[in-house]
């Protein structure tokens, strides 16, 4: 399973060249990447129903997830601190939606290349954190289900439901297709900074 490489770039007014943010992007293989004032997210705290469902069976036991990683208001309010925000996207193509094996490659790799973009972001002095497509994975189980500290806090990703981002609008917002049509899934993740 690959990601579908293609490029949609939003030029924003940046600190750091966005053009070379974007291009770090595309070389961690995400198949978009979008820089945004964090001002321009919508955020829609009905969301939070779908962490509380626990369909991923984090809810409770993962520091990323709720109930510990904070009300829908102190999430927001943790993104609105900041004025930035470089939107991920990887496209991957799946036979079958129902395919739930499948569907956690892609979200691990998703995550994984937000890592690797992130130490090249701070190695720049670009400091922030992420957003992931899904939550965190860093340790499994986390280190919250056996009652010890975060082993990698400056790592760790609440998803986009945790923040209760409503991603939809956010693709709108980046130009990036959010259905991109039969065998295909999106991912969305971010990297906010100032």
């Amino acid at each position: 399973m690959a990601s579908r490489l293609t490029r949609h770039f939003y030029q924003g007014a940046l600190l750091m060249n966005p053009n070379t943010m974007t291009a770090w992007a595309a070389d961690e293989g995400f198949a978009a990447a979008a820089q945004i004032n964090t001002s321009q997210i919508v955020f829609d705290p009905s969301f939070r129903a779908y962490c509380q469902e626990n369909l991923c069976g984090q809810y409770g036991v993962n520091y990323a997830c709720p109930p510990a990683c904070g009300s829908p208001e102190e999430m927001k309010n943790r993104i609105l601190a900041h004025r930035k925000a470089l939107v991920l996207q990887t496209i991957w193509e799946i036979s079958d939606y129902s395919d739930t094996d499948a569907i956690k490659i892609a979200k691990k790799c998703h995550n994984e290349g937000t890592v690797r973009l992130i130490k090249r972001l701070r190695a720049a002095g670009c400091d922030g954190f992420p957003v992931g497509a899904s939550g965190c994975a860093l340790c499994v189980p986390c280190a919250c289900a056996q009652g010890k500290p975060c082993s990698f806090p400056e790592y760790r990703y609440s998803c986009m439901s945790a923040y209760c981002i409503w991603v939809k609008k956010l693709a709108d917002a980046c130009g990036m297709e959010y259905n991109c049509g039969p065998g295909l899934l999106a991912f969305f993740g971010m990297y906010v900074y100032d």
